[in-house]
């Protein structure tokens, strides 16, 4: 597939320096040592559609500081656009504790007051860019404070005036979030605007307050517009809800060391089989495979430390599902 005929796929939203203590298992306070990665959940999206081969843009904002520099030049080597991202003066960039427990899941402790990314600013926004998408890709966490949330605002309607497809993943991060409350209000605030939208099972049992198992506390997160809803359920695999069809995409079972952007893996694969071919809503056996696709790279992503170092090709993911249809 070569790159240039891609349709082009915008992530919007924050890139931070993520610390990854460098031993498994222990707390931030008794870390000795930290492994210093790229990190940001629309930035990881990005960063996977290019790392298997589509065509992507980050629309943000880093600190005019060593480690904002650093985030630009991550994304340029990746082959991410990075036109739409702005450099504050006044501000550093984010950074993010995250520790590991034993099981490969994590803890976060944010480091943003405010940081560059939250004072990102309507007028600075690259429209330009945002309107040539195929796909507009965001999160909830560029909605918690202002001027970012009215950036946020206005370039969702630019995207949608254009005829771009809007896809949504909350990505929720309660530390960051004033209460749970404001969380849910907040990160339902934009819900009905989407056309594709993907949770996890532990954000359907946070938005819902009730069991991500049923179908019916699924199906309350539905709304008319949606084309598609996608439930992660981690090394399970995911469910899926269209007007027409629903079913499940089993997972794959790999040796998890950190589950750190292995849902940005899934959603970056899953965009780009969607930005090539969007019959995939119609088309349940394409729907299908696009899902199990998306299955294998959110399970290599898990296989090494930090985000973007681990996501995968398209040959690691091929080989992946063809290793597990052997079995």
């Amino acid at each position: 597939m070569e790159n240039s005929e891609s349709p082009l796929i915008v992530a919007f939203g924050e890139m931070i320096i993520d610390f990854v203590p460098d031993t498994a298992g222990v707390s931030l306070a008794e870390s000795t040592g930290f492994i210093k990665t790229a990190g940001g959940a629309p930035a990881n999206v990005a960063c996977t559609i290019t790392k298997l081969g589509g065509k992507s843009a980050f629309v943000g904002k880093v600190g005019d500081d060593e480690f904002g520099h650093k985030l630009i030049n991550i994304l340029k080597k990746n082959g991410v656009n990075a036109e739409g991202v702005c450099v504050d003066k006044h501000a550093r960039t984010a950074l993010a504790f995250v520790t590991l427990k034993n099981d490969g899941e994590r803890e976060f402790m944010f480091y943003r007051n405010p940081s560059a990314d939250m004072l990102l600013k309507d007028s600075e926004l690259n429209m330009g860019l945002i309107k040539q998408a195929k796909i507009f890709h965001y999160g909830s966490i560029s909605l918690i404070a202002e001027p970012c949330r009215s950036a946020h605002m206005a370039a969702m309607k630019a995207a949608k005036e254009a005829g771009v497809l809007l896809s949504y993943d909350p990505n929720v991060r309660l530390p960051l979030w004033p209460s749970a409350d404001a969380a849910r209000q907040e990160i339902k605030s934009i819900w009905n605007q989407a056309d594709f939208i993907k949770v996890s099972d532990d954000e359907v049992n946070f938005l819902t307050q009730g069991d991500s198992e049923k179908e019916d506390v699924v199906l309350s997160l539905w709304h008319d517009k949606l084309k598609l809803l996608v439930v992660t359920d981690g090394e399970k695999g995911c469910r899926y809800y269209t007007k027409k069809f629903k079913g499940k995409v089993a997972g794959f079972s790999v040796k998890a060391v950190d589950t750190t952007g292995a849902g940005d893996s899934f959603v970056g694969s899953f965009l780009l089989s969607m930005a090539n071919d969007m019959s995939i809503f119609e088309d349940e056996a394409k729907l299908k495979e696009a899902l199990s696709f998306a299955n294998a790279c959110g399970a290599i992503c898990t296989t090494q430390k930090g985000a973007i170092p681990a996501l995968p090709t398209q040959s690691d993911a091929r080989e992946l599902i063809s290793k597990s249809k052997a079995k």
